[in-house]
């Protein structure tokens, strides 16, 4: 173990110094849906908890397909400031505002289009529906400044600047909390809005995030000689194209691991709203702690892609290799975690007795995929960072719709496992990726520092 230790120690420093800022600004995204779920299910109910959760696993596909989107110019910009090419990073960041704000005003005419067809077709409790569609035309309509605040996020962290958008991050999710409250509750002479006031609060947090990081990145000197490029009218289709290559795939990964989720969360609800309240709270505890490893995943990205642009092959694996070692350790503490508060932590967000118990066996399951769910985000950042997309999106979609879902829904409805069923299937959808996504690494890493060894060899 001192011998291991010795060798990634440099590495070990680097990626977390790098990291922590990053898993702090990416909970953020995460703390909005657990403070809206803690806030509608103390002070709405139960029923509004289930809308809640109905809503969300419609919208959460939607919302990382914009976030996997916008991570594609995070490796580029880490390429080319490791060969000095600043000026290709501005004109990088106007195409990459340009393709984000087009992907946000699309997802909410889909969100619109979905929450008015969608919803009363899906055999769920009518007075959830009810409560749900408000709701999710207020995520929807956020989007776009979400992701205008993830554009200048993600410019930022490709230059190896984290620490602004995790304190805009931790204030905003502060200011989501005071006013989810006050317009939920019904506070200061307000009317109580239910649902529909963690959805306005939502939205009031993520304009004011965009507008803050935004303002942060043109003001600050450490990005003058990187924006010398940046012109809203350099909208150029070879630029596009490129940071769609990485992008959309991205969001392809993204979207096939958490529609599977979501389309869980819809086959839950058929069985019963209390069910489905129990997966929001379990599920979302779940999703803390991918937020957290999806954090060290966009780290290792940034490293990877500052390797991979000097082609020091070396280093990109060791760095990487490193990556997979804190993440093992960070998610064997949360499935702990999990497993002793398991019946304590559904508290946080409800009192109702049914809902805390099935919830706590759900977090027992979830303990169990907790390394399995780390190692795979990670792999899928490290080899994101190489500019290597397109196969772990295939094992993506393999892993959690061939795999996965299926089983889940043999497993929950076929078979009467029930909750439990269907969370089974969604751990061997996670195991399957976290192989599958490694066995990927290993081969791209081994070939590219054995050419680099022959190479050097050569010389």
């Amino acid at each position: 173990m001192k011998s291991i230790y010795q060798k990634y120690k440099s590495h070990y420093f680097d990626n977390l110094n790098l990291a922590i800022p990053v898993v702090i600004s990416q909970l953020g995204h995460t703390l909005v849906q657990t403070s809206d779920t803690i806030i509608v299910g103390h002070f709405a109910g139960t029923v509004s908890l289930a809308a809640v959760s109905l809503a969300n696993s419609i919208f959460i596909i939607l919302l990382v397909i914009g976030i996997g989107v916008s991570y594609g110019i995070t490796p580029l910009i880490a390429q080319n400031n490791g060969r000095d090419n600043y000026a290709e990073c501005g004109q990088l960041l106007s195409n990459s505002l340009f393709i984000n704000v087009l992907t946000g005003i699309v997802l909410f005419t889909v969100t619109m289009v979905g929450s008015i067809l969608l919803l009363d077709h899906l055999d769920q409790t009518p007075a959830v529906v009810s409560q749900a569609k408000p709701f999710l035309f207020l995520l929807g309509l956020s989007i776009i400044p979400m992701l205008i605040f993830n554009t200048f996020k993600q410019f930022a962290e490709g230059l190896g600047f984290t620490k602004q958008a995790m304190l805009i991050s931790i204030w905003g999710n502060v200011l989501n909390v005071c006013v989810g409250i006050v317009f939920v509750k019904g506070m200061f002479g307000i009317s109580p809005m239910g649902v529909r006031g963690v959805g306005y609060s939502t939205l009031i947090d993520r304009c004011l995030m965009a507008v803050v990081m935004s303002m942060y990145v043109f003001k600050s000197v450490n990005f003058k000689k990187y924006l010398k490029g940046f012109y809203l009218t350099n909208i150029s289709r070879e630029r596009c194209l490129q940071i769609l290559r990485i992008g959309a795939p991205v969001a392809m990964q993204y979207a096939f691991e958490i529609s599977a989720f979501s389309a869980a969360a819809i086959i839950i609800g058929t069985i019963g709203y209390h069910e489905q309240a129990a997966h929001q709270v379990a599920i979302n505890l779940a999703s803390i702690t991918y937020m957290m490893a999806s954090g060290l995943s966009a780290a290792a990205a940034i490293k990877s892609g500052n390797y991979f642009g000097v082609s020091d092959h070396q280093k990109l694996r060791h760095s990487a290799i490193s990556s997979y070692h804190i993440v093992l350790a960070f998610m064997c503490c949360t499935a702990i975690l999990f497993t002793l508060l398991n019946r304590v932590l559904p508290w946080i967000y409800t009192s109702d007795t049914i809902v805390i118990s099935i919830a706590a066996q759900l977090l027992i399951i979830a303990a169990l995929f907790q390394l399995f769910d780390g190692t795979q985000v990670v792999g899928l950042g490290i080899l994101r960072g190489m500019g290597d997309v397109n196969v772990p999106t295939l094992i993506t979609f393999l892993a959690y719709w061939v795999v996965g879902l299926p089983v889940g829904y043999i497993l929950g409805i076929v078979l009467h496992l029930g909750v439990k069923g269907v969370w089974y299937g969604l751990v061997l959808g996670l195991m399957v990726s976290s192989i599958l996504l490694f066995f990927r690494f290993q081969f791209i890493s081994k070939s590219n520092e054995a050419k680099t060894t022959v190479i050097l060899a050569q010389d």
